[in-house]
């Protein structure tokens, strides 16, 4: 994979002491690092990235003492060569960008903590998002229709439906008239109310939350604008993701932080979550997105092989 041009996400963090490490280890990784960069998806736009994270880097500055820088790239895959490249330490990831991350860097980085939500699960759902008023009510209403997919390192708004569907005999390459990438969830869900596409690949987490309900409340569709005709299994959530190389009690006091901010600062966990049904976090490890790899992999052969 080529080394691609990208905004790097960056932000500047330093640590508190747990007892677990003690003061000595705390300075030790300071001694190190001397800024943590922080990566996160393209989903929205920039401006709303740097608003729904503003209260997390205050969280973050307040507990560890030194500044906070955060920025995004301009595509999933911009976030993903920076922790290849060493140009970041952690990044919030979905789970096929983790996947990506992975393989790219050949087990390089690690998973820390992923979302959990007030039922106990910690998943959410692909969709296929159409107007409520256009005549779309299933897949087989698609047959020659423009589906936009997210982005090709976005689970749920390529990897999951893409696999899925071609699974469940719509092959994605034959099936619809196109399959353009948006760029973005967001940017698929507002071609598709502006007729741009006929439907759109994104996610939800429930009923209330998720991509579409989201931009509701931002006021960039109108509630009723945006249905979806079809749902995917269950996806594990992404994850928290450090790079593997970076000092161990770093990595844990970093995990540790995230975790603890629903009830440390609950404010800036609803900020930076925009889920009203996410209420923590849960540790993760690698095996817990191994499928995804699979997945991947089997989606990179399946396209491979017809010369995509």
């Amino acid at each position: 994979m080529h080394r691609r041009a990208f905004l790097g996400t960056a932000l500047t963090a330093a640590v508190f002491v747990t007892a677990l490490h003690g003061p000595a280890a705390a300075e030790d990784w300071k001694s190190k690092v001397d800024t943590i960069r922080f990566g996160i998806l393209s989903s929205e736009n920039e401006k709303d990235h740097t608003q729904r994270y503003s209260a997390f880097k205050d969280y973050l500055e307040k507990n560890l003492g030194v500044e906070i820088e955060t920025y995004t790239a301009s595509s999933y895959d911009g976030v993903i060569q920076a922790l290849a490249a060493d140009q970041i330490e952690f990044a919030f990831l979905g789970s096929s960008a983790y996947a990506a991350a992975w393989t790219e860097t050949d087990g390089g980085v690690e998973p820390l903590v992923s979302r959990l939500q007030d039922d106990g699960s910690t998943g959410y759902y692909s969709v296929v998002a159409v107007r409520c008023d256009s005549p779309y009510k299933s897949v087989d209403d698609l047959q020659g229709k423009t589906l936009a997919f997210a982005d090709p390192d976005s689970t749920s708004g390529y990897a999951v439906p893409y696999f899925n569907l071609l699974k469940q005999g719509y092959n994605p390459e034959t099936y619809f008239g196109a399959t353009p990438f948006s760029g973005s969830h967001e940017t698929g869900v507002l071609g598709v109310v502006n007729g741009q596409f006929d439907a759109a690949a994104t996610y939800i987490t429930n009923d209330i939350a998720g991509i579409p309900q989201r931009m509701v409340e931002k006021g960039m569709i109108k509630a009723g604008e945006v249905c979806w005709i079809w749902t995917s299994p269950e996806i594990t959530s992404g994850p928290l993701t450090a790079r593997k190389n970076l000092p161990d009690d770093l990595k844990r006091t970093m995990q540790k932080l995230v975790m603890e901010v629903p009830q440390k600062d609950p404010e800036a966990f609803a900020q930076m979550t925009g889920n009203p049904k996410q209420v923590g976090w849960i540790e993760v490890d690698h095996d817990r997105y191994a499928w995804i790899v699979e997945m991947r992999e089997e989606i990179r052969k399946i396209r491979r092989n017809r010369g995509s």
